[in-house]
C-alpha cells in the first residue's frame, strides 16, 4: 500500500506535544517544507531533539511551537548563531538540554536497537554531565569488568523523526545522498518517520543497497521539490545565502519582524 500522502497530511502525524526529532545539520539538509507546514497548522508545545539544530530549529521556536530542546548546540554555520533558539533559552521561555554530538547519537543509537541503556566513557570531566545526571539525562556508573566509572545514557524514542530525502519510493524506502552524520539513528530510533523527498518512484525501483532508511519504519511520505529549501541538499542544490541573510536578520532583531518574516515565507515559502 502507498504511503505517498500530501505534506499537510504527513504533517497530521506531529501533534501538539509530541516529541519531533529533525534530522538536517545547520545549513544542510533542513525539512523546511515540512516545519513550514508544521507551523502553519499551528502546533503547540513541541519537544524537539536535534543532534544539530539548524534552520529548522530556529524557525520553529521562532513561531512559538517549542516548549523544550535537547541538542548538542548548533548554527547557521557562516551566517551566525540560532537567534531565536538562543533568545528562548535564555530567557528561560523553553527548556534545554545540552549533550555533546556523540553522546546524544549514542542515546538515539540506544532507541534505535530499543537498548534499556548505551554505556559509554564520553562526558566523563565534562561540565555537561553533572546537569544531564541532575535532569535524568545520564547517569555515572560503575564498569561492572574493570570497575572505572562509566556513562550510562537512556535511549531516546522520539513520537515522529522528520527528514528530507534525495528519492524516496511509495513503500517508504528512502535515499540520502552526502554525509549522513546521525540522520539513520535518528530516524531509526523515531516511533514514526515522516519523509519528504525530492523525488517519489514507484515501489521496487530503487536499488536496495542505496537505501538509507528502510520504508518498514516510515509512516507517510510527501514528494517535495526543494523541500530543504534555502539549506543545501547534497546531490541536488546549494544553501541560498540571501535567504540565509533574512533570516538571520529577522530572528535577531525578534518581535514584530520576526513573526512579519514567519508570516511571508511560512505562507509564500522561500520563492516568495
Amino acid at each position: 500500500m502507498s504511503k505517498v500522502v500530501g505534506l499537510e497530511e504527513a504533517v497530521g502525524l506531529v501533534g501538539d506535544g509530541s516529541q519531533v526529532a529533525l534530522c538536517g545539520f545547520a545549513i544542510t539538509r533542513n525539512a523546511t517544507a515540512a516545519v513550514a507546514a508544521i507551523i502553519a497548522a499551528g502546533r503547540r508545545r513541541l519537544r524537539l531533539v536535534q543532534v544539530v539544530g539548524g534552520m529548522e530549529t530556529d524557525l520553529l521556536v521562532g513561531a512559538g511551537c517549542v516548549t523544550s530542546l535537547v541538542y548538542s548546540g548548533g548554527s547557521l554555520d557562516r551566517f551566525g548563531p540560532l537567534h531565536s533558539v538562543n533568545r528562548a533559552i535564555a530567557s528561560g521561555s523553553i527548556e534545554a538540554l545540552e549533550y555533546s554530538t556523540l553522546s546524544l547519537s549514542l542515546r538515539l543509537f540506544a532507541g534505535s536497537l530499543d537498548l534499556p541503556f548505551v554505556p559509554t566513557r564520553t562526558l566523563l570531566g565534562s561540565q555537561l554531565l553533572e546537569p544531564l545526571v541532575a535532569a535524568g539525562g545520564a547517569a555515572v556508573i560503575e564498569d561492572p569488568f574493570i570497575g572505572h566509572p562509566a556513562v550510562a545514557l537512556p535511549p531516546l524514542r522520539p513520537d515522529v523523526a522528520i527528514l528530507h530525502a534525495n528519492l524516496c519510493d511509495e513503500d517508504g524506502n528512502a535515499v540520502v545522498t552526502g554525509p549522513l552524520w546521525s540522520i539513520r539513528e535518528t530516524a531509526l530510533a523515531a516511533r514514526q518517520v515522516v519523509v519528504t523527498a525530492e523525488r517519489v518512484v514507484s515501489a521496487g525501483s530503487i536499488d536496495p543497497g542505496l537505501v538509507t532508511i528502510p520504508g518498514i519504519t516510515v509512516a507517510a511520505v510527501s514528494e517535495v521539490p526543494f523541500g530543504g529549501r534555502p539549506t543545501a541538499v547534497f546531490g541536488e542544490y546549494e544553501f541560498e545565502a540571501s535567504l540565509f541573510e533574512e533570516h538571520v536578520a529577522a530572528s535577531r532583531r525578534g518581535g514584530d519582524d520576526l513573526a512579519a518574516y514567519l508570516d511571508r515565507r511560512i505562507v509564500g515559502g522561500w520563492a516568495a
